[in-house]
């Protein structure tokens, strides 16, 4: 039988560090959309040497349930694999032999960073008291990370959808700060049609009677939203995934020893059911819903005179990459950053849909290496 999911799947205060490191802020951050966090913790990890004069670092950036844990094994503390494991290490595209890596887990995320499972000061869980936060206030936190390690300039910034979104922030708004940047199945501003599949996943989470208005950190295993959170990323791996690959891999067929005629499963259900069992047992809901609040505010050109003035800031080299076979970022918006930024957007050949940006790693490398090249 399998164990109750727990209230939230976040890291808490005595769980394991793993390989973690943290970064502690105890002023007062202002934010964009008009809160104050009064200081903020970023979990972070680091692989390689800094140079001696800093000019080897490499920032990497997290979709929106990642974390900072791109590379290695899961164990203690850490759930799962890193997931740019095949990127990053000696001798692969980050070679670390030469690069030094930073990655960090975002502000308002759940994996060792301040997010609403965190304490505010008083001791308590965040819950529903925890700001908004935009791709910006979570690219200024990274920022002050980069100031305490002795970091004035990246030699690149990297990443994918979402933390293509931060990648891209980084070098619009920080722009002498950023040499060059990766910015792979990603956009400079959301979509209506993206904006419009985050919806449904915030309805589920927000009507599970476990979210209890967002404050839901004491309940027992097995009451917390789970099944809110676990329909949210239903929808959103189907987004993550092409048809054609789900018509390859399931087509109609039914689950094995299920009879969908008879109130058993198809295979592509047990599928999403999987997914959805395994992300409540690694995540929390309300980091779920600020960190998809600020994908669906994230817009380079708010209040610079649109998207293509802000990619007209940009100094920095930038490699755009999309996926032909991607639904939910689509390969226009990829060619929309390439224009902004007079380069020629690539892209990777997959089946895979969104999720080709962790999966193709072989295409990766490639543009890794002509990134840093």
């Amino acid at each position: 039988m399998t164990d109750p999911v727990p209230a939230t799947g976040a890291w808490r205060a005595g769980d394991p560090p793993g390989r973690r490191k943290w970064f502690t802020v105890p002023g007062a951050l202002a934010l964009e959309a008009g809160g104050v966090l009064p200081g903020y913790t970023l979990a972070y990890e680091t692989w390689g040497t800094l140079a001696p004069d800093a000019s080897n670092a490499v920032l990497i950036e997290h979709a929106l349930t990642g974390d900072s844990h791109v590379a290695g094994p899961a164990g203690p503390g850490h759930p799962s694999p890193g997931w740019w494991d095949e990127l990053v290490g000696p001798g692969k595209a980050f070679d670390t032999d030469e690069v030094f890596v930073v990655a960090a887990n975002v502000l308002g995320g759940c994996q060792g960073s301040t997010g609403p499972a965190s304490p505010d000061p008083d001791g308590r869980p965040w819950g529903s008291r925890f700001p908004a936060v935009t791709v910006r206030d979570q690219v200024h936190a990274e920022a002050a990370l980069a100031d305490a390690l002795g970091i004035e300039r990246w030699a690149a910034v990297a990443g994918g959808s979402m933390g293509g979104m931060r990648a891209l922030e980084w070098a619009v708004s920080l722009p002498d700060r950023v040499i060059s940047a990766l910015v792979v199945a990603s956009t400079a501003q959301a979509s209506a049609d993206q904006i419009a599949w985050a919806s449904p996943q915030l309805h589920a989470i927000r009507t599970d009677p476990g979210w209890r208005g967002g404050d839901y950190y004491s309940a027992a295993p097995g009451e917390g939203p789970h099944s809110g959170l676990g329909i949210a990323r239903r929808i959103a791996h189907t987004t993550y995934r092409s048809e054609a690959e789900l018509a390859v891999r399931f087509g109609s067929s039914p689950q094995e020893a299920e009879d969908p005629l008879r109130g058993g499963r198809f295979a592509v259900e047990s599928y999403l059911d999987h997914h959805a069992d395994k992300l409540a047992r690694r995540f929390d809901a309300g980091s779920y819903v600020r960190l998809t609040e600020s994908m669906n505010t994230h817009d380079v050109g708010r209040g610079r005179g649109g998207v293509a003035a802000a990619l007209g800031r940009i100094t920095a080299r930038v490699v755009a990459a999309g996926v032909h076979s991607d639904r939910l970022y689509p390969p226009y918006q990829t060619e929309r950053i390439a224009a902004g930024t007079g380069t020629t957007a690539a892209v990777l050949d997959s089946p895979h849909g969104h999720d080709s940006f962790l999966l193709e790693t072989a295409q990766l490398a490639a543009l890794v290496k002509s990134l840093l090249g």
